[in-house]
């Protein structure tokens, strides 16, 4: 039994490895590769459907309520 436990852990410590390695290709090959960035406002087929960020929406939804206590003359 603990054969089959140590081959196992194996075979996902591999496949591990290997997704981790496919993952970085980009960020390894190129010259000054990165990661893209995974903020929903830098797509741009979110933004050409008007999505946004959740934070970014509320913050703008804040600005522009004519109803707002301003909490600073409390």
């Amino acid at each position: 039994m603990c054969i089959i436990v140590l081959k196992l852990l194996l075979i996902t410590v591999l496949i591990l490895l290997l997704a981790m390695m496919l993952l970085s290709v980009r960020v390894l090959l190129k010259k000054n590769g990165r990661f893209r960035s995974m903020h929903i406002s830098d797509s741009k087929a979110m933004r050409d459907r008007g999505i946004g960020c959740v934070q970014s929406q509320d913050r703008q939804a804040r600005r522009s309520n004519p109803k707002r206590i301003d909490v600073s003359k409390l």
